[in-house]
């Protein structure tokens, strides 16, 4: 893994975080945008420190949500350990937006002009071992009993572009309405504005994690977007990582049963 190692150095974390499963729950969580960190090669992507906190860089909650969902349920998770500018996994190798020049206005000194050889060494070092780490622990999940949903983590800017989104957290789905469904009506039961994909389309072509690991292998799935201030502290992180633990359990319990009624 040579050009892994040009990216990363020996002493710099590894490019994916794997949360190891406890409990006999078919399910796997991913966080695409978990990270904020640039290796040290790239020097902070040529940005000043506060652009990097913002939501053009990572999923600011994500991987805190992520982690009380496992840690409550025991389910297997993989975090990505490193920032979207430098390669975005949910994105195909093929995707013009993988490693973006400009994000939300701000220019990223460290994507321009940049080589062949630059892009495979991220690819390499970040994109590949997040998603081999993904399919190891979907097909371990499987090979222990019931084939296994995959849930993505996200959040998103309460404002984007001077537009408002409304929506507290959003779920994204394409044919499969197994888990989406439900969830959207849970959520709005408890009193949540949730979106149907919103503020993002789960048709779109770019979502990667979700076409590439779930919907060819035809796994229950959804990605969850929350809105960055409803997690933007331990409480509320807590209440969502809590909240989505019990009723993703609920409905897996439901699907497992067979009583759950839901059209694709």
């Amino acid at each position: 893994m040579a050009d892994a190692e040009v990216l990363l150095h020996g002493d710099e974390p590894a490019p994916v975080e794997v949360l190891a499963a406890t409990s006999a729950i078919p399910m796997v969580l991913s966080c695409d945008h978990a990270s904020n960190r640039v290796p040290r090669r790239l020097r902070d992507m040529g940005l000043p420190a506060e652009a990097l906190q913002r939501h053009i860089a990572w999923d600011p909650g994500a991987s805190e949500v992520t982690r009380i969902i496992a840690e409550r349920t025991g389910v297997g998770a993989v975090l990505c350990g490193y920032s979207r500018l430098v390669i975005d996994c949910n994105r195909r190798l093929d995707d013009p937006t993988l490693i973006v020049a400009l994000a939300d206005g701000q220019q990223i000194p460290a994507n321009q002009g940049l080589t062949d050889a630059a892009r495979a060494s991220r690819i390499t070092a970040i994109h590949s071992p997040y998603h081999e780490a993904l399919q190891r622990e979907l097909d371990t999940r499987r090979e222990c009993g019931a084939p296994p949903a995959l849930i993505s983590i996200h959040s998103f800017t309460p404002v984007l572009q001077g537009e408002r989104r409304p929506w507290q957290a959003g779920v994204l789905w394409d044919k499969d309405g197994r888990i989406p469904i439900p969830l959207m009506r849970m959520l709005t039961e408890a009193g949540f504005l949730v979106g149907d994909n919103e503020p993002y389309s789960g048709r779109a072509h770019w979502d990667y994690t979700i076409d590439h690991h779930a919907e060819a292998a035809l796994i229950p799935h959804a990605v969850i977007e929350i809105r960055q201030d409803q997690i933007a502290d331990a409480a509320g992180q807590r209440r969502w990582g809590e909240l989505l633990a019990d009723t993703l359990t609920t409905i897996l319990a439901q699907i497992a049963a067979g009583t759950l009624e839901v059209q694709p």
